[in-house]
């Protein structure tokens, strides 16, 4: 019976990881809003590091269209500035010497349909991903029929895994929801 349980538990931290890593990258997808998290997946050389933005400064918005980036040392603000010139957010930041802003575009209605797919489809590969950790788990519960466990109790353990994945897929669905809402909202 442990080794039924010990697959059920493993099957939902891995729909946890997902989610989250899935949830992490539908809100990496700018919605027009000026929002810190938005820089999240850049990396600057920090002392011949690659190091996360915000490890070597402070990233703030200044209003809803503006971000402000204040680097811990004035050294690196070229090496932040290019770090997110060359990031693939299509942004293009201001430095001062000091200070780095960025101007957030105002996303145009095409442009928003664009992101209204992309965020879809982290969102299907975060189900699909779901749907593959039910798989594996269902393939591990059958192993156990070998070795003496009871058809029903893995039976039992094959639902409870499914009502796991059927929640996990409705709160990949809830992210997407806001996202797009966000997405759409002028």
């Amino acid at each position: 019976m442990e080794d039924i349980e010990f697959y059920i538990e493993h099957a939902e931290e891995s729909m946890e990881k997902s989610l989250q890593h899935t949830a992490g990258t539908i809100a990496k997808i700018r919605a027009g809003k000026a929002m810190p998290s938005m820089l999240d997946g850049i990396m600057v050389e920090y002392y011949g590091n690659p190091t996360p933005i915000n490890q070597v400064a402070s990233v703030n918005s200044q209003d809803a269209r503006t971000l402000v980036i204040k680097p811990w040392e004035k050294t690196i603000v070229s090496d932040i500035e290019r770090s997110i010139i060359n990031s693939d957010l299509g942004l293009n930041p201001q430095n001062d010497g000091e200070l780095i802003r960025i101007n957030i575009p105002v996303l145009t209605e095409e442009r928003r349909v664009d992101l209204v797919k992309q965020a879809r489809n982290e969102a299907e590969h975060g189900r699909v991903s779901i749907r593959n950790i039910r798989k594996d788990a269902n393939d591990n519960l059958k192993k156990l029929i070998k070795e003496h466990v009871s058809e029903d109790d893995v039976r039992h353990a094959e639902d409870q895994v499914q009502k796991l994945t059927d929640q996990y897929i409705s709160k990949i669905e809830e992210v997407l929801k806001k996202k797009e809402e966000d997405i759409m909202t002028v």
